[in-house]
């Protein structure tokens, strides 16, 4: 990240020169940001020409959360989830008649789930390019997996009564797994490796990392359920129907800065479609004036680059933001202009010149802008555009645990 040193301050009324090293977002931004915490993450990694954000956001929270309980250094296989999630995702399709989603997409939710079942394994043994690139790209893979769970789907539907589907329709989706991503045995036990000189399976290889899937939690904040209590989003890549605990946008938010302050990240589920989300420019904020945003060109269809060239003045220098309320942050969800775009990781809290707060996001799209790979997201933003935030239960207050019956 861009950084500079302002210097000069009177103390007990002599002249002192104290330095204060601020970051911005770009070359040329008068934005002076303030570290007020900033936690250890894994490197910045590229998702390629994929959707699969989830997992690679998820993952590097998790290697942070590894990092936080002492055990540094791991780099955990984004594909190897992705892998497992396709299985799971394969199943409920068919048995939902079509009537759930079958694409790149997943949730946060789908980590624990893979993890639970299937274990993990580093990233060295499993990187998912079995297809001749150095860089991820899944638009063949995804057309093919959705071809085929299309044809056994029609083929379901073409059924007389008293017949069923053959037991091989799940190798056949295997195979095509095992053919771009690498081959992984039906019984994950059989899959051996060895990591400093000590063999595991993804078993035994999760049961080694000690991380337990059951201290991890899901907030959102929408009025459509009731408050303090569980609600299952309704997001088409929430698959696996799990359950998220919904709570007021000032708990919200206020979950989100005490976690950091606590020394915990969080994965941060957010809509990164709007105008005033600029990657390139390093910088995600809800002006109160949006005229002055001029874009050039557009997104991809999984927001896995830099995106549209944006300029406006709010990506150099601090404006005013609009005041996002609850009743607001409703409408943007209920119109659909506020969905589940894309899966970040917060690693920690700014303000900037004039006070205002800002995450400091780690994003999956490579380090191709000014702050090497990462982002400032405002309060605003983050209030206005945020689906959900995925988070050790330790990292909630006393106050809002006991509201939630933690």
């Amino acid at each position: 990240m861009k950084k500079y040193i302002a210097i000069g301050a009177f103390l007990l009324g002599s002249m002192s020169l104290v330095a204060q090293e601020y970051s911005t977002n770009k070359e040329g931004s008068d934005y002076k940001f303030e570290e007020l915490v900033h936690l250890d993450a894994t490197p910045v990694l590229s998702q390629g020409y994929t959707g699969t954000c989830w997992s690679f956001s998820a993952l590097s929270f998790f290697e942070s959360e590894l990092g936080r309980l002492g055990k540094e250094g791991h780099n955990l296989a984004e594909m190897y989830i992705v892998y497992q999630a396709y299985l799971g995702k394969a199943d409920k399709y068919i048995r939902t008649d079509g009537n759930t989603n079958f694409d790149e997409g997943g949730a946060f939710h789908d980590i624990p789930w893979v993890i639970r079942r299937y274990g993990i394994v580093p990233a060295e043994v499993f990187d998912g390019l079995n297809y001749g690139t150095e860089k991820h790209s899944h638009a063949e893979l995804s057309e093919i997996l959705k071809g085929t769970m299309d044809g056994v789907l029609n083929a379901r539907k073409g059924l007389s009564r008293g017949r069923t589907l053959s037991s091989t329709w799940k190798n056949a989706l295997r195979g095509v797994l095992n053919a771009y991503l690498g081959e992984i045995p039906e019984n994950v036990e059989d899959f051996k490796f060895t990591v400093e000189g000590k063999e595991y399976n993804p078993i035994t290889y999760r049961d080694e990392l000690g991380l337990d899937m059951d201290d991890y939690v899901s907030l959102t904040s929408f009025s459509n359920h009731p408050f303090y209590s569980e609600c299952q989003l309704a997001i088409a890549d929430n698959w696996v129907w799990d359950k998220s605990y919904n709570v007021p946008l000032d708990d919200f938010w206020g979950a989100a800065t005490h976690a950091l302050e606590e020394g915990y990240t969080f994965a941060w589920a957010a809509d990164v479609s709007e105008s005033y989300f600029d990657f390139r420019s390093g910088l995600a904020v809800v002006p109160k004036d949006k005229s002055t945003i001029v874009t050039k060109g557009k997104d991809n269809k999984n927001f896995s680059d830099a995106g549209a060239e944006k300029q406006a003045n709010c990506f150099m220098e601090p404006v005013e933001e609009e005041v996002i309320t609850q009743e607001s942050r409703q409408v943007g969800y209920d119109n659909k202009q506020t969905t589940d775009d894309h899966g970040m990781h917060a690693v920690g809290l700014y303000k900037d010149q004039k006070g205002t707060k800002y995450l400091l996001v780690k994003n999956s799209w490579g380090t191709t802008n000014d702050c090497d790979g990462y982002f400032y997201a405002s309060e605003a933003y983050f209030k206005n555009k945020t689906i959900n935030i995925y988070l050790h239960k330790d990292a909630l207050s006393k106050d809002l645990k006991k509201k939630l019956k933690l």
